[in-house]
Formats: structure tokens, C-alpha cells, sequence
């Protein structure tokens, strides 16, 4: 997994991650939904060959190769889709090592290039995904129009075929219930603002994700820039709201509880995780305890199921699973006690 490093700098305080996703299409080529899988599998060695011969860190996953748990949990770090781990026929992940770039071929479009950076840093993950892009293009040649720009199996992406994310951590806005406005304030603008975790209907650990919408009719810079902009406006307000939120004694009694109960328990379930660990990270970003926030970004991610089941190399019961859980967050956050 990408390690999401906590980087003031770049506002980690509030914004965990961004991502950056290049959809396209070789020319001339069907779409994965008219290709067989013999011609899918044909696709994916032809990638990767392509970037393995211009040096590029890669390793190649036949998705067919995986168990189901494995494939979940690479869903839930975000390195693919839902929809990606959800069939395996002819499909393939391309990642770096430390999976700050993976690329999901044979999804609704040939190829999706997903670069992550920790913080905002949208136009470095953008750089690093184009490094790709440019590497493949040199000799696969995608399907582009003057007019619609790159051709996607979805017409949404049509144009740049470009999707910038930021990860947020918003406890004091969803916390104060601000966050419903901000919400449809920011939809208004062509952006998506959603929980960040499951189907982005419900929400998580005062996980929320912001994304553009718009890919017609503007360039990648300026997606990325907007994006860019909308993330630190929320950061802002964000930083506002919990300085007052923290005044609060109950507020601090929760924080306090929190850290109580994650570094004594011995069953920690899948549903009270979030929210215990959100009010950690809110107390170790305003100095009310010692916990390190990169280790809370990371265990976020790694203590959802699918990938306890992979660390277990085996499907776990849901009472294993929190008891695995519960002695991860005792030795990460708690080693000392």
C-alpha cells in the first residue's frame, strides 16, 4: 500500500490523499465489453511490455489469479475499483511496488492510470500518471478526437478522461452538521463530494472525497487546479470549525475515550473502528494525544476485512477479524503500552 504519510506542508492535517485518473482507449480497438478474453489478455501483455520496456517500476496481478478477499482489498485501499474487483475475466493490474500508481486494464475503458500522493498534491500525482500515459501512448496510440477529445466507453469522461480526488478527514464539519450545505454548495460547482469509503452513500470515519465532475470542454491543468482550489477551501473551514470544536470539554472526553478503549481492547469491530480512530486523528492533528496520524491514515485502509483476511493469508470469521484488528491497533498506536 501507498504510505499516507501525514505532511503538514501539503495540509495532511485535513486532506489525507489526492489521485489523479487518466481513462483511455487504444484506437481502432473495441471496447472491453466487445472484447474476448483472449483479446483482453492480448491487451494486457502488450501494456506491459510497453512500460516494463521503458523501465517503468511495474508489476502485473491477473486478476483471475486472486481469491475474491484479495481482490476486495485492493478495492478497499483504493488502488482499483469496486467494479474492477468485481470480475476477473480478462482484466489486469499494473502497480508500482508501493502501489502509488495502479492501472486497471479492461475495466469499462482499456486502460485507467490512478497515481496517488499523500496531502494535496494533485499535480504531482498528475505528473506521475502522465509519465505513463505518454509512455503508452508512444505506442499503443489512443483514440482521440479533435472535438471530444479522448473517447471513453462512458460519456461522461469524454474530453480530458481525467478524475481528480482528494481525500478528506472532516470530523468537526460532519461533527458541527455543516456539512450537509457544504455539500450541495460544492455539488453545485461540478464536483462530487461524497463519503470516501463503501458506495460513497454513507460515510465513514468523517471520510469524504471530492472529485471533479466536468471533463468536456476543459484541460487537465485546469481540472487539477479547481480541484486544488475547492480541496483548500474545505480544509479551511474545516480548520475553523474544529478549533472550536476542540473547546469543548465532551468533545475532548470522546477523544479521550477513544484512546482508552482502541489501546485496552481486545475485539474491535469493523463498524465502531471508524469512528473511534477518527476521534484519535482529531486529537493527535490538535495535540490532544500522541497518536501518529500516518499510522491512523494507514490503519483506516488496512483493518477493513478484506485486507485482515489477506494479512491472515485466509478468510477470517468476524470475531477473528476483530481480534486481529484490535491487536494491530495496540501495537501501531500503543507499542509502548
Amino acid at each position: 500500500m501507498y504510505l499516507l504519510n501525514f505532511m503538514p506542508e501539503y495540509h495532511g492535517d485535513v486532506i489525507i490523499s489526492s489521485s489523479v485518473r487518466l481513462s483511455r482507449n487504444i484506437d481502432k480497438l473495441p471496447f472491453p465489453v466487445r472484447l474476448s478474453v483472449a483479446e483482453r489478455d492480448k491487451l494486457n501483455r502488450a501494456v506491459y511490455s510497453v512500460l516494463a520496456d521503458a523501465g517503468l517500476p511495474v508489476k502485473a496481478t491477473d486478476m483471475s489469479k486472486l481469491y475474491p478477499y484479495e481482490a476486495v482489498a485492493l478495492a478497499e485501499r483504493g488502488v482499483i475499483s469496486p467494479e474492477f474487483a468485481s470480475s476477473s475475466g480478462g482484466r489486469m493490474l499494473i502497480s508500482s511496488a508501493d502501489e502509488s500508481v495502479g492501472i486497471m486494464l479492461n475495466e469499462d475503458d482499456h486502460i485507467k492510470i490512478t497515481a496517488f500522493e499523500s496531502g494535496l498534491q494533485p499535480e504531482k500525482a498528475y505528473a506521475n500518471a502522465e509519465k505513463y500515459e505518454k509512455t503508452l501512448d508512444g505506442k499503443l496510440r489512443f483514440a482521440f478526437d479533435p472535438e471530444l477529445g479522448f473517447l471513453t466507453q462512458n460519456p461522461k469522461n469524454l474530453g480530458t478522461g481525467l478524475k481528480v480526488t482528494a481525500v478528506l478527514h472532516l470530523p468537526a464539519l460532519s461533527g458541527s452538521g455543516r456539512i450537509s450545505s457544504l455539500i450541495s454548495t460544492v455539488s453545485k460547482l461540478g464536483m462530487s463530494f461524497r463519503g470516501a469509503f463503501g458506495d460513497s452513500l454513507s460515510v465513514c470515519g468523517d471520510m469524504y472525497r471530492i472529485s471533479n465532475c466536468v471533463t468536456l470542454g476543459i484541460d487537465e491543468k485546469t481540472a487539477v487546479s479547481n480541484l486544488k482550489s475547492m480541496a483548500l477551501q474545505i480544509a479551511t473551514k474545516e480548520h475553523s470549525c474544529a478549533e472550536e470544536m476542540i473547546k469543548d470539554i465532551s468533545v475532548r472526553d470522546r477523544i479521550n475515550r477513544a484512546m482508552g478503549l482502541l489501546s485496552t481492547a481486545v475485539l474491535v469491530d469493523n463498524d465502531e473502528m471508524p469512528e473511534m480512530l477518527s476521534l484519535l486523528r482529531l486529537g493527535a492533528v490538535y495535540g490532544l494525544c500522541n497518536a501518529d496520524v500516518s499510522v491512523i491514515n494507514e490503519l483506516m485502509y488496512t483493518l477493513q476485512p478484506a485486507n485482515l483476511n489477506c494479512l491472515a493469508g485466509g478468510r477470517l470469521s468476524v470475531r477473528e477479524q476483530d481480534e486481529l484488528r484490535a491487536k494491530i491497533i495496540r501495537k501501531k498506536l500503543f507499542p509502548a503500552e
